[in-house]
C-alpha cells in the first residue's frame, strides 16, 4: 500500500456515535437522545452536539438503528406519479409533517407497470420501515396482501372507496364527479363528454359517478367518454377536444379528468372561435392554481392534496408512537369551486 492510498482511505474512515461523543464530551446515549429526541436534552447540550456532529461531518448509520431499534427511520413513499405537479402538494404536505420528527422519507415512482410495484414495495419493507405511503393504481390481490402484512403503519392516499389494508385517506372521487357532473347539468348543458387519461381506480370511480348522474338524468351517451392511456397534459387535452368536436359537434360541456387536460380544451375552443362558457363549458379536477388564472378561469373540483399528505404523514408518526392511535379511514371532502368556464347565462 502506497503512503497515498493510506492517506486517503484514513481521510473516507467514517465518524462514528462514539467520535462525536468523545469530541463533545459526552457519552454516546447523550448523542443519540439529541439527534433523535432534541426536546430531552438541555438546549445548551443539543446545540453543542449539533455543532459537534455537523463539524466531524457526522451521518446516522441507518442499517445500525434498524438492527438496534424497531424500525429504520423511514418513510417509504410509493406513488405512480411522483413528477406530477397534481403530487407536488402531497409531497410537501408529508415532508412538512415529517421535518418536526426524526423520520425521513424515500420515494419512489412505480409508473402504472404492476411488477414495479411489487419490486418497490418489497425493496421498502426490506428496509425496516417506520411506515409506508402507497398511492396504488388498480386493486391488485398480491399488492393488497404485501400491505396487509407490512410489519409497519401503511397509508393509502388519495381514495378512500376501498377497504383499507390498515389505514386510508383521501376524498371519494366518485361523489366528486357526481358533484361536478350534476352542475353542468344545473347550468344547461346536455351533451356532456369525459375527457380523460388512463384507467386507474381513482379515474374509474369518477367515469362510474359521471356515467350514474348523466343516466339517471336520460342523458348518458357512453360515446361521449374520450380516453387515451397516455400521461396527462395540456396538448392531450387539445385533442381531445378536438377529436370530440369533430365526431360529436352537438358536445356542449366536458367534464375533464384534470384541470391539465381541461386547460387544453380551453385552448381548443378558443381556437375554433368556440365561446365559453355559452357554447361549451368546461369542468376540470383538482383545482391546480392555473385554473384560478386562465381566462376564462376553469371551474374546478377542489382535491385537498397538502392536506392529505400532511394527514398522511401523521397518521403515520401517531401509529408509530404511544399517544392516541389515528383512525384507520379518513375522508377529507372535496369542493367544487365555480367560475367562468361554466358560468353560462339562461
Amino acid at each position: 500500500m502506497t503512503p497515498g492510498t493510506r492517506k486517503r482511505r484514513q481521510r473516507q474512515d467514517k465518524v462514528t456515535l462514539s467520535d462525536v461523543a468523545q469530541s463533545a464530551g459526552v457519552s454516546a446515549i447523550t448523542v443519540s437522545r439529541a439527534l433523535r429526541d432534541p426536546e430531552k436534552v438541555s438546549p445548551h447540550l443539543r446545540d453543542t452536539i449539533l455543532r459537534v456532529v455537523e463539524e466531524m461531518g457526522y451521518v446516522p448509520d441507518l442499517a445500525a438503528r434498524a438492527l438496534a431499534s424497531k424500525n429504520s427511520g423511514l418513510v417509504g413513499v410509493i406513488s405512480p406519479g411522483l413528477a406530477s405537479h397534481v403530487f407536488v402538494a402531497v409531497i410537501r404536505g408529508i415532508e412538512d409533517r415529517v421535518r418536526s420528527s426524526d423520520l425521513r422519507i424515500q420515494y419512489a415512482s412505480s409508473d402504472s407497470d404492476r411488477e414495479d410495484q411489487l419490486r418497490q414495495l418489497r425493496f421498502f419493507l426490506s428496509q425496516n420501515p417506520a411506515g409506508l405511503v402507497h398511492v396504488g393504481q388498480m386493486p391488485d390481490p398480491a399488492i393488497d396482501e404485501l400491505l396487509r402484512r407490512a410489519p409497519c403503519p401503511v397509508v393509502e392516499i388519495m381514495d378512500i372507496s376501498r377497504p383499507p389494508s390498515d389505514m386510508v385517506i383521501g376524498i371519494d372521487h366518485r361523489l366528486a364527479a357526481e358533484t361536478a357532473t350534476r352542475h353542468l347539468i344545473a347550468k344547461g348543458y346536455r351533451r356532456i363528454a369525459m375527457l380523460g387519461n388512463g384507467s386507474d381506480f381513482r379515474a374509474r370511480r369518477r367515469l362510474e359517478g359521471y356515467q350514474a348522474v348523466l343516466e339517471e338524468a336520460g342523458l348518458f351517451d357512453p360515446t361521449l367518454v374520450l380516453s387515451v392511456d397516455s400521461h396527462s397534459s395540456v396538448g392531450l387535452g387539445c385533442h381531445l377536444l378536438e377529436r370530440l368536436k369533430s365526431e360529436h359537434p352537438d358536445a356542449d360541456a366536458a367534464f375533464c379528468q384534470n384541470d391539465d387536460i381541461a386547460l387544453g380544451a380551453l385552448f381548443e375552443c378558443q381556437r375554433r372561435g368556440l365561446s365559453v362558457p355559452q357554447e361549451f363549458g368546461i369542468c376540470g379536477f383538482n383545482d391546480l392554481e392555473y385554473a384560478g388564472f386562465a381566462f376564462p378561469a376553469i371551474t374546478s373540483v377542489r382535491v385537498p392534496r397538502y392536506d392529505i399528505g400532511y394527514r398522511a404523514a401523521d397518521m403515520i408518526i401517531r401509529a408509530a408512537g404511544t399517544g392516541m392511535p389515528p383512525p384507520n379511514m379518513v375522508d377529507l371532502g372535496f369542493q367544487l369551486v365555480e367560475r367562468g368556464s361554466t358560468a353560462r347565462e339562461g
